[in-house]
């Protein structure tokens, strides 16, 4: 009574190779079918219908328009000014001063320049631009000449880019702009 027991209770439920193969392929067909169903169920069983209003060319488009537009400052409104202040004109707008030097634009144009393209780093000094009214930081820089202003201004020096990111400004706006902060850092 002792041998068959023990022999019963120590074999296998797979008795031959060809069970043994079974059992293998298994293990591998039964996931892959288990999860092509469950996918198919996730995505719906349906076919799609072409003619449903959300193919429509105009759905398609609206769901592949861009998340957000490139806006440019010269087409913002100008921010709220405090009162009293005069209101700068904007940057591709000429203004005539008859007291003005002979510059690009007048006086009020070249700050507007300044504040839109120029405050940003020469007003805070960041990323080692000289600030504005620092006598100290400006005097090398005046003593290379206006020439040498000029052309770090126009072409770009270290991490300022040509023209100060601005590059619809004109060449004689940038060299008024330069003069308008040199004047201010003598």
């Amino acid at each position: 009574m002792g041998s068959s027991t023990e022999d019963e209770e120590h074999s296998s439920a797979i008795q031959t190779p060809g069970q043994l193969i079974a059992v293998v392929v298994a293990a591998f067909v039964l996931p892959v079918v288990i999860l092509l169903m469950v996918g198919k169920l996730a995505i719906g069983t349906g076919s799609t219908d072409q003619d449903s209003p959300a193919f429509s060319d105009e759905a398609v488009a609206k769901r592949l328009k861009p998340v957000g537009e490139l806006a440019l400052a010269s087409d913002s409104p100008q921010p709220d000014m405090k009162p009293g202040a005069v209101a700068a004109p904007p940057a591709d707008v000429a203004v005539a001063s008859a007291d003005s030097a002979p510059t690009a634009a007048g006086p009020e144009k070249i700050q507007a320049i300044y504040t839109a393209s120029c405050a940003a780093c020469h007003a805070t000094g960041a990323a080692g631009a000289p600030k504005l009214g620092d006598n100290a930081a400006w005097a090398p820089r005046i003593k290379a000449g206006n020439e040498t202003l000029y052309n770090s201004a126009l072409k770009g020096k270290n991490a300022m880019p040509p023209k100060g990111g601005n590059t619809s400004l004109s060449d004689a706006d940038v060299k008024a702009v330069v003069d308008y902060m040199v004047s201010q850092s003598k």
